[in-house]
């Protein structure tokens, strides 16, 4: 479905133990199309790439007891022969008071890092774009936080996928207006597919190739 559509990017996440061999199967269907997440280390990560994923993502492994790991990202890195363009980095967060702070552990564990500009520039050196969750918002359909999306959009130089909240089409072109194009929307429950109600596959798969119209593409 996502290759007969060519929508590239879209993620195999291990959540438990075992999972390997059905992820494996997952990306053979589209070599080079596909992100694989959870349980990402610098010992596995090549793995996966040669396994078929465009890209790694990893989150906890850089936050060793919920501290951030500037070396683990470089060896990470190393690992995957210094080529950031395979690399995204899972900075999902919960609020704080008017700030972010990254959450892992699903989204239980709140790390020292603060989602900011300072840090959102540092890390760019290390990947090629930035997949970040609103770990208050997820799974309520209740709306995006706007204003984290805003942010985002001027921290961020490089690709940054937002997931939290998305109900339908409208929110989709609220994150389009509200970043001024620079953000990407990931709708998850409300879609037809997970068992939703709020917005069909084919509706934003429809959606999607109108606002790649309108950019040029």
């Amino acid at each position: 479905m996502y290759r007969d559509n060519n929508l590239t990017g879209g993620h195999v996440v291990m959540l438990c133990p075992g999972n390997d061999a059905a992820a494996k199967e997952a990306l053979s269907t589209w070599p080079g199309g596909l992100h694989v997440a959870g349980g990402i280390t610098d010992q596995n990560a090549k793995y996966w790439i040669d396994a078929g994923a465009e890209k790694v993502v990893i989150t906890s492994y850089l936050f060793p007891e919920g501290k951030f790991s500037l070396e683990r990202l470089q060896k990470i890195l190393a690992a995957l022969d210094g080529d950031k363009t395979k690399l995204v980095l899972d900075l999902s967060c919960r609020r704080k008071d008017d700030t972010w702070f990254v959450a892992m552990n699903r989204w239980q564990t709140i790390t020292e890092m603060e989602v900011n500009q300072e840090n959102i520039k540092m890390l760019e050196q290390y990947c090629s774009e930035f997949l970040i969750h609103a770990a208050d918002v997820e799974g309520l359909q209740k709306g995006v936080d706007e204003e984290l999306v805003a942010r985002l959009a001027d921290w961020c130089s490089i690709p940054v996928t937002y997931a939290g909240g998305g109900r339908n089409l409208q929110d989709l072109e609220l994150v389009k207006k509200s970043s001024g194009g620079k953000v990407d929307l990931t709708i998850g429950s409300a879609l037809d597919i997970f068992g939703g109600s709020g917005v069909t596959f084919a509706e934003c798969v429809e959606w999607n190739k109108r606002s790649g119209s309108e950019k040029g593409n």
